[in-house]
């Protein structure tokens, strides 16, 4: 079993300053808040994030993992279901990296439709991938995922890791609690998603009565490219404005 290094993680919340003034206000290398120009930076990223969503119409946004690799299933599977989606009128929005996110700038992009790539700039770099037609880089995740969570029709989530699963509750939260009104929310690749849905049916709801029962229905789970094109045109249809 892995140990934890609580000593260590313990020194790195002590220390002079409040978290905020340690991690949001105080930029490396300065020890006056009122010197930071970090508020300003994340004033710029929103006015820059919303500039670049207004000038587009319906979309639609990808989520998955940025591990898997062109050939993979999942891959194919999300490069076909942008092409398709470009061709019912919509324009395509992921996070910009690789994985999930290249594969559906990819196919946006050889269907000869609108491709926006929102990245983020991480310790480890994830670059921009090739495909996009249009791109903005963010330095916080919050900036970044409230672009996401207001630039589309429809959310499309294929399988992925944390940062998938952190954007799947953050949208499910946001239309069970009505700060958002109610958008498709579809899950593709039904042996990745069952488990995850099944506990949150079983456990969530049946037994510990944490959600109630019309939030199991916020979302959709598809096994295909073809059912989700189905689902996805029937919930927006091509007059949507």
């Amino acid at each position: 079993m892995r140990k934890n290094n609580i000593t260590q993680n313990t020194l790195d919340y002590h220390g002079k300053g409040t978290r905020i003034e340690k991690e949001l206000l105080r930029a490396q290398g300065i020890n006056n808040p009122l010197d930071s120009w970090r508020i300003f930076r994340i004033l710029a990223e929103f006015v820059t994030g919303f500039e670049i969503l207004c000038k587009y119409g319906k979309a639609v946004t990808f989520f998955g993992s940025s591990r898997c690799k062109i050939g993979d299933r999942v891959h194919k599977e999300a490069e076909d279901l942008a092409s398709r989606l470009v061709k019912e009128g919509f324009m395509v929005i992921t996070g910009g990296g690789p994985g999930v996110m290249e594969a559906a700038n990819k196919g946006a992009l050889e269907a000869d439709g609108s491709s926006v790539g929102l990245n983020i700039q991480l310790p480890e770099k994830q670059a921009g991938n090739k495909y996009v037609t249009d791109s903005e880089n963010f330095h916080y995740f919050f900036t970044r995922k409230l672009m996401l969570s207001f630039a589309s029709e429809v959310y499309i989530f294929f399988p992925g890791g944390f940062g998938t699963m952190d954007e799947f509750f953050e949208l499910v939260t946001l239309v069970q609690t009505k700060k958002i009104k109610r958008i498709p929310i579809v899950l593709v690749n039904k042996e990745y998603w069952e488990p995850l849905l099944g506990w949150i049916e079983h456990s969530l709801y049946e037994k510990y009565k944490a959600i109630d029962k019309e939030d199991i229905d916020i979302y959709y789970l598809v096994d295909s490219v073809d059912e989700a094109v189905e689902l996805i045109t029937k919930l927006v249809p091509n007059n949507h404005e």
